[in-house]
Parts: C-alpha cells; sequence; structure tokens
C-alpha cells in the first residue's frame, strides 16, 4: 500500500502571504504545472483531494485523466491560520510570530488551528487510508503534507520543504518517503 501525497500547483496569490485554509484559485500557468505533474506522478488507483479549489481543480484534471472517482476530504485542507490568513508574512506582528515559535507545536496567536490539531487531523486520515491497498493519491496542501511526514516519525517531518505540484510517496512497509 502506498500513499502518495502532492501539493497544489500554483494559487493565484502573491508570494510572502499567509493563506492556510483561504480559498485560492489556480495561477495562470495550471495548465502546463498540470501536465507536468501528470507526467511524474505514479498512477494512482484512487484520488483524494482538499475541499479547497487550488487542490480540488488538480484532483480533478488527475481524476478524469486516470478515468478515476475523486473523493474530496475536509481533513485535507490546509491549517486555518486564524487572523493570519490573508496578510503578508511580513506585516504578522513579530511577538505573534515568536510566540507560535516558542511553542511551534500548541501555541495559537491568530487564534486559528495549532500544528498539534493540524496534526491530530491528518493523523486520522492517514490511520484509515493505511488499511487499504493499491496507491492512493492524496493532492492536498504543504502542511498536511509535513503533517503526514512528522505522522510517519520521518527524520524530515515540519523541516521538509516541498514545492509547488510535487509529491512524496508514503508506503506502508517503510512508512518512509521516496519520490
Amino acid at each position: 500500500m502506498a500513499l502518495t501525497l502532492l501539493r497544489h500547483t500554483t494559487p493565484a496569490i502573491a508570494s510572502g502571504v499567509c493563506y492556510g485554509m483561504t480559498d485560492l484559485d489556480v495561477a495562470e500557468t495550471f495548465a502546463e504545472e498540470a501536465r507536468a505533474v501528470l507526467n511524474a506522478l505514479p498512477p494512482p488507483d484512487r484520488i483524494f483531494s482538499s475541499p479547497l479549489t487550488r487542490c480540488r481543480k488538480l484532483a480533478e484534471h488527475i481524476a478524469q485523466s486516470h478515468a478515476l472517482p475523486l473523493t474530496v476530504d475536509e481533513r485535507l485542507r490546509e491549517m486555518d491560520f486564524g487572523t493570519w490568513e490573508g496578510l503578508p508574512w511580513a506585516e504578522i506582528p513579530r511577538g505573534e510570530l515568536d510566540l507560535w515559535a516558542e511553542d511551534f507545536l500548541h501555541a495559537r496567536p491568530h487564534g486559528g488551528e495549532s500544528v498539534a490539531m493540524l496534526t491530530e487531523r491528518v493523523r486520522a486520515a492517514l490511520a484509515e487510508w493505511h488499511s487499504h491497498q493499491g496507491h492512493a493519491l492524496i493532492v492536498t496542501h504543504a502542511g498536511v503534507i509535513k503533517a503526514a511526514l512528522a505522522t510517519e516519525a520521518t527524520s524530515q517531518g515540519y523541516n521538509t520543504t516541498i514545492g509547488f505540484g510535487r509529491f512524496v510517496t508514503l508506503t506502508q512497509s517503510l512508512r518512509g518517503t521516496s519520490a
């Protein structure tokens, strides 16, 4: 059993903005990016997606290309950054960022979701999918992928950087990554 976690393509928003749960459309480069993703992905048996547009559009494109149904799962949405949503990272009060850094897993100075809350939600979804056979594709967000890697006890965890349209594959036997 394998799970491929794919980050959405480039969203239609300026660089440097905190956008977590904000529902953004895809950038004008979507068609080109989606084509590159399709060429690189291992063929899935099942496809799951975050409900947010930037993921759903890519998941629908892949599902159509493979003639597979798509399941949208709320647990795959990005972290809720509360009052930080839509703010440039440079404009978020330094004191709030410091509070978050001091207790990265549990602090919620923005009033949204904590990293621990995100991880718990992702852990619940992964527990379900690890019991299935085949290869599932999950189209989601960087935060969810990082939570999955941390949940899988890999050395990368939350320090992972994953670009738009990039993916990692978790295998049940290895519970690690390959891409």
